[in-house]
């Protein structure tokens, strides 16, 4: 699947299994999954080494194989070949063979059901399988999270905070998501210390930029057809802050009324003014994103853009010389929000699961123990500009990257107020939604409007009787 109101196009840059699950804050879980048996399965291999606390804790034999499948989509296999000659180097005479595919379910079920799956898989893509069908055929990895990574320190102090949530299902972790995704508006730093600007931190500061931008000669926001539902992502997450819980969990479960809660018409009536001043760039509905894009990063013709911090590499070569692309938290409406304005969504991606009747299941998860320690974690995010859920591995100057560095510090900042929601993906309704929210930004819509089309389309789903509900608490 795609993130949160990526467009169809992108997949494949950062995917994870997020269709049935979601990283909540405050330790929140999915109440139940759809279909599947969830009845646990015992492992298939015992371990076949001596165990030891620090060495090997999973008590990997000294020899035979490791059968890895990893998801081949925008970030390669490579950092996973990276783990992978670590973990030679410690089991030499261990066969570990780590191999592509772009089509998890073609490939994986097949051996799910014969018995025969690998010892390790990054259950990503458009493709995956979902984890209704798989979940009792999965290790719970808490092992793996109460054990030491390769420096000695114990992993489950070394991540960031709710990272394990989207991988939990009734209370098992059944999957480990491995990189992050920071959602937020992104700008130049170099544009808005020239101009002695400043990010907004409320709807009114935002107002305000608008008028700043205007007056030369620019606007405060751009957008493209498919993208304009990157603009509710941005209003979700402002209108979460503001209300906490209950407009998260309104939206989550498809309830009645969830668009005209307080909060979340609060910030649409905020969008709604930037709309109507004439602070959005005009024929973004007639526009291809990129396009739109590339008049933010590299023309500069709009201050700010709402998006996942994929956008550094999309645009990378779309984007203007010293720029310095950095992200901010988007607003909130007051000044005592729910969850502080500092608080960010960041949802994980590339989820790994350990087969239970893997051949070598203890293999699985050790090459999945040295992935989260440090030394791979921090070459992943050099290779790939995109942090893990490993705290403390991207220096001060973010390998070369505003971005990057802007990430970390946005997550160390949200402490624990991090969170995501996955609603839109998991019934599918992005397609839907895009259209009332391309007449919104087009000033063909107003917020009654754009409330009536949302709720109608959020209606017709809970409904829907052909369609699981998947409760979120």
């Amino acid at each position: 699947m795609t993130i949160q109101n990526k467009p169809l196009q992108r997949r494949g840059f950062l995917r994870g299994a997020l269709a049935t699950a979601v990283l909540l804050p405050l330790g929140g879980a999915l109440a139940s999954c759809a279909g599947g048996s969830n009845t646990p399965e015992t492992s298939s291999a015992a371990p076949g080494g001596d165990v030891d606390p620090t060495k090997n804790p999973f008590g990997v034999a000294s020899t035979g194989a490791l059968d890895a499948v990893i998801f081949k989509g925008g970030y390669g296999i490579d950092y996973v070949e990276f783990a992978g000659a670590i973990f030679t180097k410690n089991f030499p005479d261990v066969k570990v063979s780590i191999n592509p595919s772009t089509d998890i379910a073609q490939e994986l079920q097949p051996r799910f059901a014969g018995g025969t799956p690998p010892d390790l898989i990054d259950n990503s893509g458009a493709k995956s399988i979902g984890f209704s069908t798989i979940l009792g055929q999965l290790e719970d990895l808490q092992d793996i999270i109460d054990a030491n990574n390769l420096e000695g320190t114990k992993i489950a102090d070394t991540l960031f905070d709710g990272v394990l949530s989207p991988g939990t299902f009734d209370g098992k972790l059944a999957a480990i998501n491995y990189v992050l995704t920071v959602y937020a508006w992104w700008y130049s730093a170099s544009l808005f210390k020239e101009n002695g600007w400043t990010v907004p931190t409320t709807w009114a500061e935002a107002l305000e930029l608008g008028a700043k931008a205007k007056e030369k000669d620019k606007y405060l926001f751009v957008w493209g057809k498919e993208a304009a539902t990157y603009y509710l992502t941005m209003c979700i997450e402002s209108a979460i802050k503001e209300g906490g819980d209950e407009v998260r969990l309104a939206l989550e479960n498809l309830k009645e009324g969830c668009w005209s809660l307080p909060a979340m018409q609060e910030v649409l009536k905020g969008l709604e003014a930037i709309v109507k001043a004439g602070y959005i760039m005009p024929g973004g509905s007639g526009t291809v994103f990129t396009a739109a894009q590339a008049s933010w990063s590299n023309d500069q013709e709009a201050l700010l853009y709402p998006s996942g911090s994929w956008i550094e590499n999309e645009m990378k070569d779309q984007t203007k010389a010293g720029f310095e692309m950095t992200g901010a938290p988007v607003p909130v409406v007051s000044d005592s929000p729910k969850i502080d304005q500092q608080g960010v969504r960041s949802a994980g991606g590339e989820p790994f699961v350990v087969p239970s009747k893997g051949v070598n299941v203890a293999a699985g998860k050790e090459l999945l123990r040295i992935m989260l320690s440090k030394d791979a974690a921090t070459n992943f995010a050099k290779e790939k500009l995109a942090p893990t859920v490993v705290k403390g591995t991207v220096p001060a100057d973010g390998f070369g990257s505003t971005a990057l560095v802007s990430q970390t510090a946005m997550l160390d900042k949200a402490g624990k107020n991090i969170f995501t929601w996955n609603f839109i993906d998991l019934y599918g309704m992005n397609a839907d939604l895009l259209v009332p929210w391309n007449s919104f930004l087009d000033n063909k819509l107003d917020v009654a409007g754009l409330t009536e089309a949302m709720q109608k389309i959020t209606d017709n789903v809970r409904n829907d009787d052909s369609v699981t509900k998947i409760e979120v608490k």
